[in-house]
């Protein structure tokens, strides 16, 4: 009977490695989302999705609530780290089609790296809203860290975010609930307005 007990209890604990790396938190009725990574993966969730076998409860600007089980554990946020040794890393292999900006990427490198500069990232890149008639219809960055997976993707300072694979990007709650279903495509596409003019960048995964 023990066994059984203790089997349970463990499985319905957080990994030791757990960490939230970001939030966003929105105004309703736009979702609070989180990430999270563990075990050298990273995930983008949102309230009520399950991640590294907990549900997630709450996001707020301190960190998540996670239910594992009856037992509900808080996430604390991770201070942001920058170091330099990050900062000097090698570009990682972009291998240049025939298209004009499109790149190809091996997945599981985009993966590992990702787990490593979402915390820089997440710090360091400045997005603000682009408005139309009240309404948002674009994210302009004005801020984007060198060396990273965005600039090596093709984004610029300056380029306005307005379209990634055919949805819309009309703030950032929107751009950041895209995550999960980005994951397992093979091709990511957006469409930016660079000096005013849209550019399309295309990156092919392998």
């Amino acid at each position: 009977m023990l066994w059984p007990l203790l089997l349970q209890a463990a499985l319905a604990a957080p990994p030791g490695d757990l960490v939230a790396i970001g939030a966003v938190v929105g105004r309703p009725p736009s979702p609070a989302v989180a990430i999270l990574r563990s075990g050298g993966r990273t995930r983008v969730v949102a309230v009520g999705e399950s991640a590294f076998g907990g549900r997630v409860l709450s996001v707020h600007g301190r960190g998540v609530v996670l239910e594992y089980g009856p037992s509900r554990v808080e996430v604390p946020l991770a201070p942001p780290t920058s170091t330099r040794a990050e900062r000097a890393r090698a570009p990682l292999a972009v291998r240049p089609d025939e298209t004009a900006g499109t790149r190809s990427m091996e997945r599981r490198e985009v993966e590992r790296r990702l787990g490593e500069e979402v915390p820089r990232i997440l710090a360091e890149t400045t997005l603000v809203p682009v408005t139309e008639d009240g309404r948002v219809t674009g994210l302009a960055l004005t801020r984007v860290p060198e060396g990273t997976l965005l600039t090596e993707a093709g984004l610029q300072a300056g380029d306005v975010i307005t379209r990634i694979n055919d949805t819309v990007v009309d703030g950032l709650p929107t751009l950041m609930a895209l995550w999960p279903r980005l994951q397992g495509a093979s091709q990511l596409q957006a469409v930016v307005l660079r000096n005013g003019q849209p550019v399309s960048l295309t990156i092919t995964l392998r």
